[in-house]
């Protein structure tokens, strides 16, 4: 009775070639049939690579290459195991060329010629090493949106707003003009604080010169009340 080969290698028979190759050993294993036309060779383990990163991460000396295999493709080479040969198939003899038929007043045709012999098989071709798969890249975090604070002027009026994004922290709601004044002094950009003096001045102004049309009309209702009292 013949006894069924293992298949793959085990997590118990990877965690000892892992202290075999720390002790400086090189385990000897035997490729099983999912490794294909080398099926049967003996190989040594020269080191172990991350599982999380490739599933060909037992480096396997094969002659003088040294390639990744699955631990499917790998067993432990039983005591006294040599590699397998493909030994080449016997070449065929060439066929013998039959004569032509007699026939009376038909032409002869040329024997045909003979089969040419066929090739024995070629060694197996050692597999190329499978691309190893590359590491995921970090998913990059997504930046928080940007902070806007808004001081405008408009209608005689300084108004500030904040924005997150397309979200409104604060509507936009009316300061006085010395504070817009010392929000503008923080930012030192040419020509923006002096755009601001100029509002106010103008603003100013214009708040001097209606104080005096009202003084001008106090002074004339006075007057008309002075008249009015004496004239009672």
């Amino acid at each position: 009775m013949v006894a069924t080969a293992q298949a793959g290698l085990s997590g118990e028979e990877l965690q000892a070639f892992r202290d075999q190759l720390a002790a400086g050993r090189k385990p000897r294993v035997q490729f099983t049939e999912a490794a294909g036309q080398i099926a049967g060779q003996i190989g040594q383990v020269v080191g172990l690579g991350d599982p999380a990163e490739s599933d060909e991460f037992v480096v396997v000396r094969f002659g003088k290459d040294e390639l990744p295999f699955s631990p499917a493709d790998l067993r432990v080479a039983p005591r006294g195991a040599a590699a397998k040969k493909a030994a080449p198939a016997p070449e065929p003899e060439p066929a013998k060329p039959a004569g032509p038929p007699f026939v009376l007043d038909q032409p002869v045709k040329a024997p045909p010629a003979p089969r040419r012999a066929e090739e024995p098989p070629s060694a197996a071709a050692v597999p190329a090493p499978a691309p190893k798969k590359a590491a995921a890249r970090p998913a990059k975090a997504k930046p928080a949106p940007g902070l806007t604070v808004t001081l405008a002027y408009a209608e005689g009026e300084w108004t500030v707003a904040a924005n997150q994004g397309a979200k409104a922290l604060a509507k936009p709601y009316v300061i006085r003009p010395a504070e817009a004044l010392r929000m503008v002094s923080l930012v030192d950009v040419p020509g923006v604080q002096e755009a601001v003096e100029q509002i106010l001045a103008a603003e100013r102004a214009e708040a001097e010169a209606q104080a005096q049309r009202l003084r001008a009309e106090l002074a004339e209702v006075e007057a008309r009340l002075a008249e009015l009292g004496e004239a009672g």
